[in-house]
């Protein structure tokens, strides 16, 4: 594997080869070029020269350009590597590790609450959010006591744009206008409204049996056998209640449910704990999705109406593949799949004051470079090198007058002090890691990128 890089990079670069001891023989290929992020693949074509039995050609990742023009140039694999080279160990994990990893049998339904009060208009749009975030049914919410009489109009508008449904009422007028028009899933049945059953006999729906109101578990046992003999297929919800009223003991009934019907899937509401819990749903999204994994639960339904839930959908996509991995592989749902860390990075990197001195001394140009190493900042060009915690103090000490200058610098600064202190890694001119909600690279990064380019076009 060749391993493409600038010469301020280069030895940081080795390092890394060293330390990582891999499974391949590695070259590094040192180009003409101070920073290897200002090369471009077109730039890479004109000046590279590729070693003859070379399986792949690794550039660093913020290489600009289409991978495929080296690929052609050279006939071999061509690929970008991470942004940040300290990542190359971690790169190569995962590239591996991608081959076995993004199953799930957990399905999510998102619901659209509220439905009979929204316009046809709003419910499209939020189903279109949810289904492109991940979800596999959309759930019309109906509203006790509401009239729904669009209700088969939504339906059949869903089903056309390509959408599962599922319909969330008790009413069996409702259940029987909805299944008629398409959808596949009724929540939910228990002693209150077994009648709705007859409605269904033959449609192919499934229904969530869930425990008469107020009663427990011993109260499933007529709506289970109410469904048998209709054979209507069926999952059984348990009921998650909300913190303070009885979570614990919720969720000691999904384990039940698990221990007396082994074969029979589970539904779980998670919007029940993420909706009405003050918390990031990352990591709460992360153990309930454990639990389901564990206990035999197929389905969960959530929602996005509380802000902080915001993604939800999102979030248990993945922590639905990253659970079932760990489950299935027996291994900790750990540095398999980040992109739940949104807050807190899983890996903050940080080059010594002895490497960035190093680095230093290869410079010969006046911009800045800025880099971070747990608590403090430093800032170095080829005649200045300034370290601290304090932005304004560093600021003040690197002379700046020209204005566009300032603003940039100004602006790095407060990213690299963000950085710090939310325990991240800084990358001068790129986006902070946050996880799933992390921004794709602004391609005008690089302030200097006219002058620096202008240097980059000659080897």
């Amino acid at each position: 594997m060749l391993f493409v890089t600038g010469k301020l990079a280069e030895p940081a670069l080795r390092r890394v080869l060293e330390a990582m001891r891999p499974p391949f023989a590695a070259d590094v290929a040192v180009q003409k070029i101070t920073v290897a992020a200002l090369m471009t693949t077109e730039w890479i074509a004109r000046f590279l020269t590729v070693p003859e039995g070379t399986d792949l050609v690794l550039l660093p990742g913020l290489v600009e350009g289409d991978t495929a023009v080296l690929a052609e140039r050279f006939g071999v694999a061509v690929e970008k590597g991470p942004k940040d080279l300290r990542e190359i160990p971690q790169h190569f994990g995962q590239a591996a590790l991608a081959r076995e990893y993004g199953a799930f049998d957990i399905e999510i339904l998102a619901e659209v609450n509220n439905a009979p009060k929204r316009t046809l208009g709003e419910i499209l749009a939020e189903a279109r959010h949810y289904q492109a975030s991940g979800a596999d049914l959309i759930d019309v919410g109906c509203t006790p006591g509401v009239p729904f009489p669009d209700l088969a109009a939504v339906v059949r508008e869903l089903r056309g744009a390509g959408m599962r449904v599922s319909v969330d009422s008790f009413d069996r007028g409702e259940i029987r206008t909805a299944v008629a028009a398409g959808a596949e899933l009724v929540l939910s049945v228990n002693g209150s409204n077994l009648a709705a059953l007859e409605d269904l006999r033959g449609t192919g729906a499934r229904v969530v049996a869930i425990p008469d109101f107020g009663a427990g578990l011993e109260t499933l046992e007529p709506t289970l056998a109410a469904l048998e003999r209709a054979r209507i297929p069926y999952l059984i919800d348990p009921i998650i209640e909300p913190i303070g009223f009885g979570f614990m003991a919720s969720l000691e009934r999904y384990a039940e449910v698990h221990r007396r019907y082994p074969g029979v899937p589970q539904l779980m509401g998670v919007g029940n704990i993420t909706e009405l819990t003050s918390a990031d749903t990352t990591g709460v999204h992360a153990l309930l999705l454990a639990i389901c994994q564990e206990v035999g639960v197929k389905a969960v339904l959530t929602t996005e109406v509380i802000p902080w839930a915001r993604g939800a959908v999102r979030e248990i996509d993945i922590a639905r593949r990253l659970m079932h991995y760990a489950v299935s592989q027996k291994t900790p749902p750990k540095h398999v799949d980040d992109r739940l860390l949104t807050v807190k990075d899983p890996r903050p990197l940080a080059y010594s004051e002895a490497e960035l001195r190093e680095l230093q001394a290869g410079v010969r140009d006046p911009n800045f470079r800025i880099f971070t190493d747990h608590d403090t900042i430093t800032v170095f060009n080829h005649a200045l090198f300034v370290r601290g915690t304090d932005i304004q103090r560093i600021f003040d000490q690197l002379g700046i007058t020209d204005p566009s200058h300032a603003f940039y610098v100004g602006k790095e600064l407060a990213k690299a002090r963000l950085a710090i202190q939310l325990g991240k890694t800084y990358r001068q001119e790129g986006q902070l890691a946050w996880g799933y909600l992390t921004p794709p690279e602004d391609p005008n990064r690089e302030h200097f990128r006219p002058a620096a380019r202008a240097r980059a076009s000659e080897p």
